[in-house]
């Protein structure tokens, strides 16, 4: 009788990763054997597509290692590797020095063989199987430097999107501070005086008289109020001769006057007269005398 198929496990599986140069281990765990007395043979096959496999190494039912094919080479000897582990229940094969060739699906085919009647017969088989992808040391530098490129290329627009907008804040911070300057011009220039000619009233020659006055409509002009006053403030005129009263009043005290300021006249326009003091004649003795006429008398001057 041939019993059920032998539970067979390969791992790591059903897909491992190694880069190109490391060391690979597969191990292969085998459960429920028809009889703890029977044998087992490990025999582990590589295949690159499902119509081709090639076997690489066997261990029969006393434990030798046997290989097969291309890796009976000395070269292949050194790399292949198979083990039996934990009482022959967990066999572990080890593949040194991993190349692309390498890569590919792994079988492990497990055969119980046990004696019936002096002969050797096998009561049960297990297949379970795995697949190495190989990554060459070209490619994984590639990926790192991608990855590494990436991070630059990212660090690279962060920097020119710093720049763009610390070149916006400088040029905003420029305008606002020329705007400023633009106003603080115009400002000084509505400011500035203006210089224009007046004709000084004083100066008697006609000189051209140079005034600085500033732009504030709100400040009076004083050459028009010196006009207007010269106008306005004229002296009294004075009589030809003093009146004579025949009676004496009492004598009254004279105010005051507020002094004039005469405006400046030409010598051209100048008269000149002469002044007498004489005393009036006495009536009565007992009336004192307080009053004192003056005569002027006007003479012209030619010059």
């Amino acid at each position: 009788d041939v019993c059920e198929a032998l539970n067979v496990t390969v791992s790591p599986g059903p897909t491992v990763r190694y880069s190109e140069g490391e060391n690979a281990t597969l191990y292969c765990h085998i459960s429920q054997k028809r009889k703890i007395d029977n044998l087992l043979a490990v025999r582990w096959v590589f295949a690159t597509s499902p119509t081709q496999e090639y076997l690489m190494i066997k261990m029969t039912k006393f434990g030798s290692v046997q290989y097969y094919g291309n890796y009976t080479h000395h070269f292949h000897k050194q790399r292949l590797h198979l083990l039996k582990e934990k009482h022959g229940t967990m066999y572990k094969f080890l593949i040194l020095s991993l190349q692309q060739t390498d890569q590919g699906h792994y079988i492990c085919k497990v055969q119980e063989i046990g004696k019936h009647r002096n002969k050797w017969t096998a009561w049960s088989n297990g297949t379970a199987a795995t697949e190495i992808r190989v990554i060459s040391s070209k490619s994984s530098d590639d990926h790192t430097f991608k990855k590494n490129h990436e991070a630059w290329k990212f660090f690279e627009d962060l920097y020119v999107y710093a720049v763009f907008v610390c070149s916006i804040g400088i040029i905003s911070v420029l305008l606002f501070t020329l705007v400023i300057l633009c106003q603080s011009l115009l400002n000084k220039r509505r400011s500035t005086v203006k210089h224009y000619l007046v004709k000084c009233p004083q100066n008697s020659s006609g000189e051209t008289v140079t005034s600085v006055t500033s732009m504030s409509p709100l400040q009076p002009k004083k050459v028009k109020k010196k006009k207007e006053k010269e106008k306005v403030e004229q002296p009294p005129a004075i009589p030809a001769k003093a009146p004579i009263a025949n009676n004496f009043p009492k004598p009254k005290l004279l105010k005051p006057q507020r002094k004039l300021i005469l405006p400046k006249i030409t010598e051209e326009n100048l008269t000149y007269a002469e002044l007498e003091l004489m005393k009036p004649i006495q009536e009565a003795k007992n009336i004192p005398s307080t009053t004192v006429y003056a005569q002027i008398l006007f003479e012209e001057n030619k010059l």
